[in-house]
Order: C-alpha cells, then structure tokens, then sequence
C-alpha cells in the first residue's frame, strides 16, 4: 500500500521542492493533505494538480480565494488551526513539517503526538521546544527525521557509527553572500543585498539567517537535540563550496562526510524513504568539475550569531524560543528598512540578556518567551 503523506508549508521552498520529490515516488507515496500559511494561489494550483483530499489555509481572509479556485470538493479548513486540524483529522504516514518560522510549532508538536514519520525542516520547532519534543517522540514512537541538508548529513553520517563513538559533528556553511565582508561593509548591505546566496536557492527568511549565520546558530541549538549531543560536540567550519553537508568524527579519528551537489531534493527524499536510497532527480556531483573544496574557520566577531548559537544550546531553557522569536522579528525589521543587517544580532542578544529565564519551562512559558520576545523587539528595535 502508498505511504500517506501531509505536507505543512507546501508553497514554501522545501515544500515545493518536497511536491516534486513525491511526484517521482508516486508509486510508493500519495499526498493526501496540503496545508499552507498564505498563498492562495498557489495553493489551489498545487491542490488542483495533486488533489489530496485536504487543504488547510491558515490566513482567514484567502479562504474564498481557495473555495472558489478548486475544481473538486476536498475538506478545506481554515482559521489559525488549520494546519493542526489537518495533522488531526487526516489518516497519514509522513508529515512533512515545512514551516518556517516558530508558526508550524504547534502543528509539528500534534505531529509528534499522533506518532508516525516526521520529515522535519522546520528547525524552529526543535529550537523552541527540543527538550519537550525529543521526550515526546520516544514516547509516542514518532520518529523524526531531518530534512535541512546538513542534519539530513549528520543523520546519514552517523549509520557508520554508534552514537557513543561520536567525538563530534562539524556543521558546513557556505559563508553566505557576506563571507569576505568588513564590518564596516556589512554596515551598508541592504535586504536585496542579503538575498543574493552564493550557492542555495531557499526562501528570503532563510537566506538573510544564511547571511547573518543565524541559521548555523539554529542548526547548532537543532544538532543538539536532534542527536543527543553536548555543546562542545557541535562545531562549525565555513565551506563556501557546499559540497560536504556536514561530518561526524568518531573517536576512532575517522571522519565521515556527506557530500553532495547543493540541492534539497535529496534529504527531503531521504527522510522519506530512509533506510532505502531511490533514485532521485538532484543534481549529480561532479568532483572533476567542482575542482577543490576549501574549510575555513568562521569569524564569530563578524558574525556574532555562531556565538549565540552555542550559548543557546549550552543554557537550554526559555534561551531557544527567545533567540528565535527575537530573530524572526528583527530579520522582518531589517526587510521593512527600519534597521541595518548587524542590527539583526545585536537585537537579538539583548532580548536574550533581558528575558526572564526558566530553566525548565513548560510548553506554555515557551510560548510566552517567544510572544514577549517579538513584542520587546517590535516596541523598541532601536533600544
């Protein structure tokens, strides 16, 4: 029998690139939900070509652009949640959970209470709420796999090893479009400026992170949970290349890598048919082509967010929801004009410096961090 699958946050990037994975394993896999933030257009598009038998919209107002636009009659719902209904009231096999932002929390956590695969790309998710995630999934038997290329590499990595050999995992970064800037430089770099990413193709949220290394900061504080790691395990090496996804060093000294050509099509394929390996239509590495692959250690002075990153992971606690919120906040700031790219750090370490931290908070205290933390940076970004 196909797998069912739900994809949350299908118009977005990793969704799309996700819609045209699953079209080359349609005779293993069929989409039987779609869900979305906004975009209703393409929303109907994606849903008249695949029809799933439902469509979750959670931007009240798009509601009759959807009705209206289908050409069938799949349960449509609506409403802020949507995407948690869908989670709820649809039979599936895989989530693909594709948000971005801390918005797809809430429909990742139902995800990992119905138990299941759970093909995860939303980072945030893991950022904000690791330490009641992970528990929860043992719990419940869900099992979550990743789909950012450079986790999807760590996981892939570590089926050389057990996980009590580990030394440590080395994160790759491509440097961003800022790699070889001055400080002074990054004074003058505007949000079109942030948006030209040397190698990746993503969504404008992730690539100013790329830009400002927060992602990498994210992908610290995710590699933490994700893999049961301590924080002087997690270390970050520049490679403007993006070949080499990530490694993991065992204790052995042997160092496994994961390389690839720069294209998302396949961890989102991984994640959905691990353990097996199908054919799939990324882009096939060329070595000879490529010619050299270069390392270089990041500059936590230019790019203040690595430094976060790592504290974040190591203190736990409300420190991940309000590291993200702050940064989704500021990054929205920074689009609008209101401040400068090297802003977007500094904001979000006085948010961290000023919250009042739980050590163990309940899902209800991390919600709380993050709706104070995007109040405090939209009240006062310049403070």
């Amino acid at each position: 029998m196909k797998k069912k699958v739900i994809v949350l946050g299908s118009t977005g990037s990793i969704g799309r690139n996700a819609l045209e994975v699953l079209r080359g394993l349609e005779s293993d896999f069929e989409v039987v939900g779609l869900a979305a933030g906004s975009k209703a257009a393409e929303l109907v598009e994606q849903t008249n070509l695949i029809r799933p038998s439902a469509v979750a919209i959670a931007q009240t107002d798009q509601l009759q652009e959807i009705t209206s636009g289908l050409d069938y009659s799949p349960v449509v719902l609506n409403g802020p949640d949507a995407l948690v209904r869908l989670v709820e009231e649809v039979e599936w096999d895989c989530a693909i959970c594709a948000v971005v932002g801390a918005g797809g929390l809430a429909a990742t956590l139902r995800a990992v209470e119905r138990g299941g695969r759970i093909a995860l790309a939303n980072k945030e998710a893991m950022v904000v709420a690791g330490a009641i995630l992970m528990p929860l999934a043992k719990r419940t038997g869900a099992e979550i796999l990743p789909i950012d290329s450079e986790h999807s590499a760590v996981f892939q990595a570590l089926q050389a090893g057990k996980r009590s050999e580990v030394r440590r995992v080395i994160l790759t970064a491509s440097g961003g479009p800022f790699r070889t800037f001055s400080e002074e430089q990054m004074d003058y770099v505007t949000f079109k400026d942030a948006l030209r990413h040397p190698t990746w193709n993503m969504g404008p949220k992730i690539t100013v992170d790329s830009a400002t290394m927060m992602n990498k900061a994210l992908e610290i504080i995710e590699a933490r949970w994700l893999f049961d790691l301590r924080t002087d395990q997690i270390d970050v090496l520049i490679h403007p290349e993006s070949i080499v996804h990530s490694l993991v060093e065992f204790r052995d000294g042997s160092v496994m890598a994961q390389m690839g050509s720069p294209d998302m099509r396949t961890p989102i394929q991984y994640a959905l048919t691990y353990p097996d390996r199908l054919p799939c239509p990324s882009a096939r590495l060329d070595l000879f082509a490529t010619g050299r692959l270069s390392f270089h250690p990041p500059d936590s002075t230019r790019f203040p967010a690595l430094r976060l990153g790592h504290e974040v992971a190591s203190r736990g606690g409300t420190t991940g929801a309000v590291l993200n919120a702050a940064n989704e906040s500021a990054v929205e700031l920074f689009r609008q004009g209101a401040i400068g790219f090297r802003d977007i750090a500094r904001i979000t370490e006085k948010a961290l410096l000023e919250h009042d931290y739980i050590a163990a908070p309940t899902l209800t205290e991390l919600l709380a961090a993050d709706r104070w933390a995007r109040n405090e940076v939209t009240r006062c970004p310049a403070c």
